[in-house]
């Protein structure tokens, strides 16, 4: 009980830690950057302008405030109950997925606390070189975890790893499985 509560624990202290910098990032770029030209940090490939964003990732999605907030808090849900399930923090084989865990819910809730208090999501970051979408940290945190997340199912966690975080079975499912 006491490794579930300290998993739970260090989600929820670095978890606020980075919603408090995404949503001070955010503060800055409303206070300095908003009706300004954009501050350019390398000529033609990277600039801070502010930007609101309505919609998802792209501006998909836009004036979908109560689906996004829906969808957050399943990922908070889904979170909280995955750092309850996860092995000890003396694991050192599952810090990868608890950071990722960690950084997709930062990401989320940063995003859903601007969508619940402004409508929009603050976005700041501009590749211009490539023109990418502006974006801001919650979006880093959500991207990187998930590229993160691929490449830990993909390349490092064995089935028998993730294992625990399996729904416990029925007695019925068993008995087919043990007569296969």
């Amino acid at each position: 009980m006491k490794n579930k509560i300290a998993n739970l624990a260090l989600w929820a202290v670095v978890t606020a830690a980075l919603v408090w910098f995404d949503q001070f990032t955010k503060s800055l770029a409303v206070a300095k950057l908003m009706g300004q030209p954009p501050f350019v940090l390398l000529e033609g490939v990277f600039e801070l302008c502010y930007s609101e964003n309505r919609g998802a990732a792209f501006g998909i999605l836009q004036g979908r405030q109560g689906f996004f907030f829906v969808i957050a808090a399943i990922v908070l849900a889904a979170a909280v109950w995955v750092m309850w399930r996860m092995p000890s923090l003396g694991n050192a084989h599952f810090h990868g997925l608890r950071l990722c865990v960690i950084l997709i819910t930062a990401g989320a809730a940063g995003n859903m606390i601007d969508r619940i208090g402004a409508g929009y999501v603050v976005d700041f970051f501009y590749f211009k070189l490539i023109n990418f979408p502006v974006f801001n940290v919650a979006d880093i945190c959500v991207t990187t975890a998930t590229a993160l997340l691929l490449l830990l199912i993909l390349f490092f966690y064995s089935e028998q790893d993730l294992e625990c975080f399996a729904f416990p079975r029925k007695s019925s499912d068993k008995r087919k499985d043990a007569g296969q």
